[in-house]
């Protein structure tokens, strides 16, 4: 069978080939050195890819991790699919807030106490170089939550303040915005999110220059662990803290600052929301204190999600392009 297959010409033996699942194509890669490469093709794999989860390849088809193989992108998503996961360490240090990760690039960013560092990821796949090249200084407590937009890095902290510290340089902007720790952050075109312990979320729009306007001021009733915007830029979700009879996720219209949804029905009391992530502007995920993954298809139902996951212990998600890491 391997002989007349690869008598075809490649184009249309490409072709044969990607109508195959990927457990007829990995073992038809076991029959010979000449047909291993073929199945280890982009074009072979590229049908798979577009039906799992966060393997690079948006709605509209656009490849926005193409310097990852296919394959790979397939193989990292059916293991995350399916709970099987890689543990390593890569720093370890003792501090009662668990740190919060970010990679941007080939660089990666955490929280240490009151601090934000940076440390370059190595060329050779062999972790991070152990010094950091640059630390974010500006709050007085310790650092919860950041995200790292095209010039800056916008923090919460346990000071209640909110803090713009520019990439390229030592400065850095806080102003007073909760009352107490401000757990989470987002920001999309200038426009910042914020969560926080004194049961509120609020709107706010920013400058690097000035401190932020408050835009709204939302009463969630609970402890705001997680927020995200709508990458549309038309409503953001929160993740609060479960103890109440509402549900944990809820979406906010951005401009108005009132409620529009609610999402699932199936939380335990005190099953708190630790992160939220919009993997397109109609896929949300979720993972929290239940110890579940949900992955949400905003397009079906609000109040069914579409894959589940069981994790060992309470989790949050550092997403890079191929590859979905839980931070636990």
């Amino acid at each position: 069978m391997a002989l007349h297959l690869l008598q075809l010409p490649e184009e249309i033996l490409l072709l044969v080939l990607s109508y195959l699942d990927g457990r007829a194509l990995g073992r038809l890669g076991q029959a010979c050195r000449r047909l291993r490469h073929f199945t280890c093709r982009d074009a072979v794999w590229r049908r798979i890819a577009r039906r799992c989860l966060n393997s690079g390849f948006v709605r509209q088809g656009t490849d926005v991790a193409s310097g990852i193989p296919v394959k790979e992108r397939v193989r990292v998503s059916q293991n995350w699919k399916n709970g099987r996961c890689r543990r390593d360490i890569l720093l370890k240090w003792k501090r009662n807030l668990m740190p919060w990760l970010q990679v941007d690039g080939d660089v990666l960013y955490f929280t240490q106490a009151e601090e934000i560092r940076a440390h370059q990821l190595r060329s050779d796949g062999g972790g991070l170089h152990k010094r950091p090249f640059a630390v974010f200084l500006g709050h007085q407590e310790d650092v919860c939550r950041f995200v790292i937009t095209d010039s800056h890095i916008i923090s919460g902290g346990g000071d209640g303040k909110i803090a713009l510290h520019n990439l390229h340089s030592a400065a850095s902007i806080q102003f007073s915005a909760h009352e107490q720790d401000v757990n989470c952050v987002d920001c999309h075109g200038g426009i910042v999110v914020s969560g926080s312990r004194d049961r509120t979320a609020r709107v706010w729009s920013l400058s690097p220059t000035t401190d932020g306007r408050r835009l709204h001021t939302i009463q969630t009733e609970d402890r705001v662990w997680s927020v995200a915007i709508n990458p549309l830029v038309s409503s953001f979700v929160t993740g609060t803290a479960c103890c109440h009879h509402t549900s944990p996720l809820r979406i906010w219209d951005l401009q108005s600052g009132e409620l529009m949804n609610c999402l699932g029905t199936d939380f335990k009391r005190g099953a708190g929301v630790l992160d939220v992530f919009y993997e397109t502007p109609s896929i949300l995920l979720s993972c929290g204190y239940d110890t579940y993954i949900r992955c949400w298809d905003l397009r079906t139902s609000f109040r069914k999600f579409t894959i589940k996951i069981k994790l060992d212990k309470p989790g949050t998600l550092l997403i890079h392009p191929g590859t979905v890491t839980v931070v636990i």
